[in-house]
């Protein structure tokens, strides 16, 4: 379940490069604050992935919310 989320968050991933130094920045919009910005596009895709996996992993243990992306969803439960 959490492979398919992600995975499914990166389908959502923009990249562009940048005009002043021409690295690439990458972000995902449904996931505020998940951007990444490398020399490559290779490392970009790395760093965002890696930043994604950051950030939901930093919300599970915050109890908040995650967005429901292409229908995953994921939820927080409360385990005895």
């Amino acid at each position: 379940m959490l492979l398919e989320y992600i995975e499914a968050a990166l389908r959502h991933a923009k990249y562009e490069i940048l005009p002043d130094d021409k690295s690439y920045y990458g972000e995902i919009a449904e996931c505020g604050g998940v951007y990444a910005n490398a020399n490559t596009l290779e490392a970009c895709r790395e760093e965002l992935r890696t930043v994604l996996d950051e950030w939901v992993l930093f919300r599970v243990h915050r109890n908040l919310p995650l967005p429901e992306i292409d229908g995953h969803h994921l939820t927080i439960k409360k385990v005895a």
